[in-house]
């Protein structure tokens, strides 16, 4: 045996890459045993291009499936390994993060309201949804959370923010509606969840009265867009709410 024959078969030293923790079945009970905390995964998809792809494949529609089962599998119409638009991780953002507000237009604030994690719980109800759509939409299933209150200093009321997902929005009646409509997108916004360009539903007259009754909003002002990916945020003003702690919770099916 020659001497580079004999260094050929020598053991090699341990490797570089991090392919022992890709195995996807270990870091789902990782992420299982921390509760699917949504910091922990961004910080895990941050790594490498390999880790972010794994995540965005398989990790962002599990961590979706744990916080609000009962509306993911309405969203995915029961398809375990569906695809949802605007992607998982942008689903995921809208579960647990409020995305703050600006002054609009149409919802006059002193001064804006910064975005956060939503440590409270987040009840989402198409129930809820139904609330938001217009008479001839109603066909169409949205999901639209309990609104995030944020006290204001200049007046007794309470800045409510709220967000909100359709199910199959590009085959749905309030995008076909909003098209026929021929209103412009937004100049100077964007979705906070997957940055893409949104509707005025205030400025397409798509917003019912209901809206406001389902809210409790104290003076029936508000104001909510909806994106091309089907992701629903707004703002309103309301009356002191109590809330409890926990998770994110899905309150019908």
């Amino acid at each position: 045996m020659n001497r580079e024959t004999s260094l050929s078969q020598r053991p090699r030293g341990p490797s570089t890459d991090n392919s022992g923790i890709l195995n996807e079945r270990i870091l789902v009970l990782v992420f299982e045993y921390l509760n699917w905390d949504i910091k922990a995964l961004c910080q895990v998809s941050a790594v490498d291009r390999k880790l972010r792809a794994l995540a965005k494949r398989l990790l962002w529609r599990k961590l979706c499936a744990h916080h609000a089962p009962r509306m993911i599998h309405t969203l995915t119409e029961g398809e375990s390994n569906s695809r949802i638009i605007g992607g998982w991780h942008a689903l995921a953002k809208l579960l647990v993060f409020c995305g703050g507000c600006q002054p609009t237009a149409h919802f006059q604030l002193s001064q804006p309201v910064s975005a956060h994690l939503a440590v409270e719980s987040s009840r989402f109800s198409k129930t809820s949804g139904r609330s938001f759509l217009v008479k001839k939409c109603r066909g169409d299933v949205l999901y639209v959370s309990d609104p995030c209150e944020h006290a204001r200093g200049d007046r007794q009321d309470l800045v409510g923010i709220y967000r909100g997902v359709f199910r199959g929005f590009l085959k749905s009646r309030t995008r076909d509606c909003l098209i026929r409509s021929r209103v412009e997108f937004e100049a100077e916004m964007r979705c906070p969840y997957c940055g893409a360009r949104v509707w005025s539903m205030t400025a397409a007259k798509m917003v019912p009265r209901s809206a406001a009754r389902r809210l409790g909003s104290s003076d029936g002002a508000l104001e909510y867009y909806v994106c091309l990916n089907g992701h629903l945020h707004g703002t309103c003003w309301l009356v002191a709410l109590s809330s409890s702690d926990g998770g994110v919770e899905d309150a019908d099916g």
